[in-house]
């Protein structure tokens, strides 16, 4: 039998500050240092025109962070695409957010979808993040996870159209359509 050794977020963080990760696009999901793929420009593209909408949107309620780290006690430092969290201002000069400081994690997904459907699914539940979606690029559709309990989510959604409310602010609706690139009606109005 194989034992692989696991990381801690403190081996992480020395390995970056020495300079052992860099030039290397990674990040620590439960304890294991894991490659993460190169995005695409739809991929791209979609992460920051949905970003500032959920920004314009969500004002000063949240704070959209793109492609940075997030911090979960499980040894996980992942890279989502989008993280909507606390408007904690200069905290966030200290450490990347917490489990408690996010209300949702959205992840693009083309090349990446079974990790983000997996591993990823997996360590943001068992952090007990109370939502995640997955833009899964390939089948035009989004998959919606909710409730964490035991390591995994228990309720699992997919839609393809419609219009989608996050938990953390229910007043809040969505176009799914607009996930994918669909039109913005915010940036439209002001045409």
């Amino acid at each position: 039998m194989v034992t692989t050794a696991k990381w801690t977020l403190e081996d992480y963080h020395c390995m970056i500050e020495v300079g052992l990760l860099e030039g290397r696009h990674v990040e620590l999901l439960n304890g294991e240092i894991v490659e993460m793929p190169p995005e695409g420009p739809e991929h791209a593209y979609l992460g920051d025109e949905v970003g500032k909408y959920l920004s314009d949107l969500l004002g000063d309620r949240a704070q959209v962070r793109e492609g940075h780290p997030v911090t979960l006690p499980n040894n996980s430092e992942p890279e989502p695409d989008l993280a909507i969290v606390k408007p904690l201002g200069q905290t966030y000069r200290q450490h990347h957010p917490y489990a408690e400081n996010i209300f949702w994690l959205i992840e693009y997904a083309n090349t990446s979808l079974n990790k983000d459907l997996d591993a990823k699914r997996k360590a943001y539940a068992s952090a007990e993040l109370q939502e995640y979606w997955v833009v899964d690029l390939k089948h035009r559709q989004l998959k919606v996870f909710r409730s964490p309990s035991k390591g995994d989510y228990t309720l699992e959604e997919t839609l393809i159209e419609g219009e989608i409310s996050p938990i953390a602010f229910p007043e809040i609706v969505i176009s799914v359509q607009l996930l994918f690139g669909g039109c913005n009606p915010v940036a439209d109005s002001l045409i």
